[in-house]
C-alpha cells in the first residue's frame, strides 16, 4: 500500500477518498438532478431559462431524434461545435442518454484541426453552429461525418423572437456564412422530429464506459483525445465537492463564461452545478465584456467560475464595480495560473 504522504496536506474536513453513493455515471448525475430539482431552472441564456424538467423532456427528444432518424449506433462519436447556448446541454446529454461518446470541439478550430480531430475520434455525426457553417462545408468530405445538424443561436428562443433575431445574425450582422451542407438537418426540425418519437431507454453505461472524448490544445505537435470515462468525469466532479457542499440545493445561480466545450467548464459547471441544482447562465460571448457586465446585472448570482485574464478585463470595466455582489459565495478559477494580485483585487 502506498502511503498517501499528501492527505495531511488537505484542507479540514476534505477526505482522502471518494465516496460514489448513487453516481456511476454521468448519467446517473443528470437523472437524478432533472428529477429532484424538475421544477427549478437549469440553464439560462439571452433572456431565456428551461428547468431541469424541460432538459429532461428536450434532451430525451434529441435522443429520439438520433435513435429514429440517423443510423448512429451505441458508442459511436458525435462531435458538438457551438458556444455556450442552451442547445449545448440539451445534446449532450441527449447524446449519453442515446449511447453515444461525445467529442467536444472549439467552433474555432482551423479547417485543418477539424479535419484532424474528427477523424482521430472517428466521428459519425457533428452538430455544429451555423456562424461556422463555411469551415464545416469545407471540412466534411475529407470526413467520415454522416450526419450533420445545424443549429442557429436563436433556435431556443420564443418563435417571434427567434425568426427576428436569426435573421438579425446572419442578414443584418453578417455573422452567419453561405454554406451548403447536403443532408443537413436544422436542429429545431430535429428536435421536433424526435418529440414525435419515443425515446427508448438504452441501458446504463458502465463507469468505465467512454463518455466524451475530451481534446487538448495541441501545443505539442496534434491535439490528442483524452478518453474520459463515466467514472472519470464523476469522480472529478465529486472532488469538487468540499466546496460545492456549501450550496444551497437547487437555490444557486452560477455564471458560466468559460465554453462548456473545455473540460474545466463542463465539469464545474456543466456537472457539479447540475448536482446541487444551480441555474448556469451560460454566456455565449464573453469576450464582449460590455455586453457581458451588463448580463451580470440581471442576476443575483453565487457562483462564479472564468479564469485570470477574464477576471482582469471584468475588473478593468467602470461599471463592474457597481453590480450586486452580496450574494456571491464562491469565485473558481480554471484553465490557467490565476496570479495572487489578481485574486487579491477580486476579494477587494
Amino acid at each position: 500500500m502506498v502511503e498517501k504522504i499528501w492527505s495531511d496536506k488537505y484542507p479540514e474536513g476534505v477526505t482522502s477518498d471518494i465516496q460514489y453513493g448513487d453516481y456511476e455515471s454521468v448519467l446517473d448525475v443528470f437523472e437524478n438532478a432533472c428529477k429532484k430539482f424538475a421544477d427549478r431552472p437549469a440553464f439560462h441564456n439571452m433572456g431565456v431559462s428551461i428547468t431541469y424538467g424541460e432538459l429532461d423532456k428536450l434532451s430525451a427528444d434529441f435522443a429520439a431524434y438520433l435513435q429514429h432518424h440517423t443510423t448512429l449506433e451505441k458508442g459511436d462519436r458525435i462531435a458538438v461545435q457551438m458556444p455556450n447556448l442552451i442547445q449545448y446541454p440539451i445534446v449532450i446529454f441527449g447524446a449519453l442518454r442515446a449511447g453515444m461518446v461525445v467529442v467536444n470541439t472549439n467552433p474555432m478550430y482551423t479547417t485543418r484541426e477539424m479535419e484532424h480531430q474528427f477523424n482521430d475520434a472517428g466521428c459519425k455525426a457533428l452538430v455544429a453552429l451555423a456562424n461556422f457553417g463555411d469551415s464545416v462545408a469545407d471540412v466534411l468530405p475529407k470526413t467520415g461525418i454522416k450526419h450533420v445538424i445545424i443549429t442557429q443561436v436563436a433556435d431556443m428562443q420564443p418563435p417571434l423572437k427567434r425568426v427576428l433575431m436569426n435573421f438579425v445574425i446572419k442578414h443584418i450582422k453578417k455573422m452567419v456564412p453561405d454554406f451548403t451542407i447536403k443532408g443537413a438537418v436544422p436542429f429545431t426540425k430535429a428536435m421536433a422530429k424526435g418529440a414525435a418519437a419515443t425515446f427508448s431507454q438504452t441501458a446504463q453505461p458502465a463507469g468505465e464506459d467512454i463518455a466524451v472524448l475530451q481534446y487538448t490544445g495541441g501545443t505539442t505537435g496534434v491535439a490528442k483525445g483524452a478518453m474520459l470515462t463515466h467514472k472519470n468525469l464523476v469522480s472529478n466532479m465529486l472532488q469538487m465537492d468540499f466546496i460545492l457542499r456549501t450550496l444551497r440545493p437547487g437555490q444557486e445561480v452560477a455564471i458560466t463564461p468559460l465554453p462548456l466545450y473545455h473540460i474545466f467548464s463542463f465539469t464545474v459547471n456543466c456537472l457539479g452545478m447540475m448536482s446541487h441544482g444551480a441555474m448556469n447562465v451560460l454566456i455565449t460571448n464573453p469576450r464582449d465584456i460590455p455586453a457581458f457586465v451588463k448580463e451580470l446585472g440581471n442576476h443575483r448570482f453565487s457562483c462564479f467560475t472564468g479564469l485570470n485574464t477574464l477576471f482582469v478585463a471584468l475588473m478593468n470595466h467602470p461599471e463592474f464595480k457597481t453590480l450586486d455582489f452580496s450574494s456571491l459565495k464562491m469565485t473558481i478559477a480554471g484553465g490557467m495560473a490565476l496570479q495572487k494580485s489578481v485574486a487579491d483585487q477580486w476579494e477587494s
